[in-house]
């Protein structure tokens, strides 16, 4: 890899997202400069390219220094920094608005030219939560810094990482009771590889500025797509829809746990805040610009859920091999 190959500086370049993102900009010949907190434990995006094409290195975005030096020499930047519950120092406030303001001054200051910000649906200055108003504050910033920058706006993302279907199914396979919240609610589950694809073309100056709002090729209510991954995991458990005052009751108690283990116990399962963000549907608006404007055509979750829900099955990967059993005894 020549060190005349653009370089990209991937924020959050290890989590979730940020791993996909870096893997496509990787294969489009970029060098990639993964900025994480602990880059030691990021080395697993090594081979990703060649020999030193990708390379974690240390930076915090809430400190100005490091997110300075991860941004010098860059030619684009992509934020995928962004949290779903609080803890310690990483609030909200600080991750998703002061944080993304931050990088994008930094890259503005370093004359960076292209920016890329993974924002979230439903962001919305007056919105009902944390979540969604400091994702808002995150997006002005941005656009403050880079009037031309590229803001995707993801539907809950799925993907063999995820904190979404993972999360419901652990729940499952030790609980006869999934409690939620907003079983009625629309979400558009989106795949993370598609993200990553989109945020890449973005990266590459190959999306006109703007917000995308980017859903799957389906939508459906939280309690139909619960239905799906216990029927895709081969279990039955009874999903209790909580109103949301009785919810709170949950949700403070293990906020409160929280606060008394003084940071050794992180509430991700309830909080205040998710309570909030679930009253509204989590679907692409009928007037934004989408996957089709981008040249993308999103995955369906069927096409990949099962290869990573298998695992929360009753036997694992050889559920098919015990159900033919049992299908060839009763022949």
């Amino acid at each position: 890899m020549t060190q005349s190959a653009p370089l990209v500086t991937i924020f959050g370049g290890s989590g979730f997202v940020g791993r996909y993102v870096a893997q496509r900009m990787a294969r489009r010949g970029w060098r990639v400069r993964a900025a994480v907190r602990r880059p030691n434990e990021a080395m697993f995006l090594r081979p990703y390219g060649d020999v030193g094409q990708v390379e974690p290195v240390q930076a915090n975005i809430r400190d100005d220094a490091s997110v300075a030096k991860a941004c010098l020499g860059a030619d684009a930047v992509i934020n995928c920094v962004g949290i779903l519950a609080e803890a310690g120092k990483q609030s909200f406030e600080s991750v998703q608005a002061q944080g993304a303001a931050r990088v994008a001054k930094a890259a503005a200051e370093a004359g960076v030219k292209t920016f890329v910000q993974i924002s979230a649906i439903g962001a919305d200055a007056e919105g009902p939560s944390d979540y969604a108003r400091t994702k808002a504050a995150g997006e002005k910033a941005v656009l403050d810094a880079f009037p031309d920058a590229v803001i995707l706006r993801p539907s809950v993302i799925f993907g063999m990482e995820d904190e979404f279907f993972n999360r419901f199914a652990g729940m499952a396979r030790i609980s006869p009771v999934l409690p939620i919240v907003g079983g009625e609610t629309r979400l558009q589950p989106v795949y993370v590889a598609d993200v990553a694809e989109a945020a890449a073309r973005a990266a590459c100056g190959e999306a006109a500025p703007g917000i995308y709002e980017l859903g799957g090729p389906e939508a459906a209510t939280l309690r139909e797509l619960l239905e799906r991954m216990l029927k895709l995991i081969r279990r039955r458990r009874l999903i209790v829809d909580m109103p949301a005052g009785l919810a709170g009751i949950p949700a403070s108690i293990l906020s409160t746990l929280q606060s008394l283990s003084g940071g050794l116990y992180v509430n991700r399962t309830l909080t205040s805040d998710m309570i909030a963000q679930l009253g509204r549907d989590n679907v692409v608006a009928d007037d934004a610009r989408t996957f089709a404007d981008l040249g993308i055509e999103p995955t369906a979750m069927e096409a990949i859920l099962e290869s990573y829900l298998y695992a929360y099955r009753p036997q694992g990967q050889y559920s098919r091999l015990t159900e033919s059993a049992k299908n060839m005894r009763g022949a």
